[in-house]
């Protein structure tokens, strides 16, 4: 008898044929019985071999194929809507967790009732899997690595599908209106630092940046 789902990951990746392999595999072998939790992948409308890539892990996700690319907050409440998990935690297509990830964040925030999301501290890499640098998520907060109750999601109303960028800055600012992200000092996330991040984009960020403080009335 299968054990119930318990964590949902969601992955939305758009010409991600490069780095795509490296991440399913991390959270393939994960510390976690890969029973306890399902890997749902949303293809955004790539238009490189990210589908020629993903044929080998057909049996290890659940796969979401955007007809046209509908953008990333889109896919990624595509993903939170078809999730049977009680938590939800996102991976970016580029980047790869720790073997560990997924069992630090569900028992910390499983056995501990009263939170309601927890985050983990990361690293900076290149292409070569080097590290550049080790990162406090609190000090420099990124949109993964973060593992919420499902529930508080859909009552928050997901991502905001107007935020193109910086999604998940607006997400977080909606979270955090109610209930509170605990962070965990372990390294557990690898972000992936290359040319086509989209936080290099810097006209993209500042545009949102600005809508940001347009929707909530922030200074500064």
């Amino acid at each position: 008898m299968s054990k119930a789902i318990q964590i949902s990951v969601i992955i939305a990746a758009k010409n991600a044929e490069l780095y795509i392999g490296r991440c399913i595999r991390s959270l393939i072998n994960q510390s976690l019985d890969n029973d306890s939790y399902e890997i749902i992948l949303i293809n955004d409308g790539s238009t490189d071999m990210t589908h020629e890539a993903l044929k080998q892990f057909m049996g290890d996700i659940i796969y979401i194929k955007n007809k046209v690319n509908i953008g990333l907050p889109g896919s990624l409440n595509k993903g939170i809507k078809k999730a049977r998990g009680q938590y939800i935690v996102r991976v970016d297509a580029d980047d790869w967790v720790h073997p560990q990830f997924l069992g630090f964040l569900f028992y910390h925030l499983n056995l501990n009732v009263n939170l309601d999301a927890v985050a983990c501290d990361y690293q900076i890499v290149n292409n070569k899997q080097k590290v550049l640098s080790t990162e406090n998520c609190e000090r420099k907060p990124i949109g993964c690595g973060i593992m919420f109750k499902y529930t508080h999601l859909i009552e928050i109303g997901l991502y905001d599908k107007k935020f193109l960028a910086r999604e998940e800055e607006e997400l977080i600012h909606r979270f955090k209106k109610k209930y509170k992200v605990t962070r965990i000092p372990v390294p557990l996330y690898r972000y992936r630092r290359h040319g086509n991040n989209l936080t290099s984009k810097k006209k993209i960020m500042t545009k949102y940046a600005n809508k940001m403080k347009k929707k909530y009335g922030l200074n500064g």
